[in-house]
């Protein structure tokens, strides 16, 4: 049996343009973490959104600010979504796991927050994204709201259609109670 050799999906976008053949095997339903500690079942623990990608179900790294939590996920072998994945997160558990829907993004005390991998950079050619623990960089879309829209804007509307390729709210995003 050939080694098992964990790739990124870039990686394997790469080998897709290159047209090099390979084989996917999917991960046993029951991982354990880099600690042995306790054991994850991918069905009960974590969503699995249609891109593929596994959310845990879970909050956990309560209290940490931005840079800690990316340290500390990258210790679990673990990482933080970029816009574009939490968009594709929210539509799908507004359509399949409603009460968490809900816990995200009602409004409520306490207030509700989610870090997103995505680090904004000002050079001078423009304003840039920056993900993949700022290992990627991308000009950012002209089409992107920049400025605060009184009332806000619509939560539906922004899922729904109203996002740029980078997972933030267009200039024509409907208008709604989202700040």
């Amino acid at each position: 049996m050939a080694p098992i050799i964990k790739v990124s999906d870039e990686v394997l976008k790469g080998l897709d343009n290159l047209r090099v053949a390979y084989e996917l095997e999917r991960a046993e339903p029951t991982q354990r973490n880099e600690q042995n500690e306790t054991s994850l079942n991918l069905e009960k623990d974590f969503i699995k959104l249609p891109s593929g990608i596994y959310v845990a179900k879970e909050k956990t790294l309560h209290g940490k600010n931005w840079f800690d939590s990316h340290k500390a996920l990258q210790e679990q072998g673990k990482r933080m979504l970029i816009p574009l994945e939490f968009v594709e997160f929210l539509k799908y558990t507004r359509e399949n796991f409603p009460e968490i829907y809900r816990d995200v993004t009602e409004v409520r005390s306490p207030w509700r927050a989610e870090h997103l991998d995505a680090y904004f950079e000002k050079r001078k050619d423009g304003l840039y994204i920056l993900t993949g623990n700022k290992t990627k960089e991308e000009k950012l879309d002209e089409d992107t709201l920049m400025e605060d829209r009184i009332p806000g804007i619509s939560l539906d509307d922004y899922i729904d259609r109203a996002h740029t390729s980078q997972g933030l709210p267009r200039r024509d995003v409907k208008k709604g109670n989202l700040y």
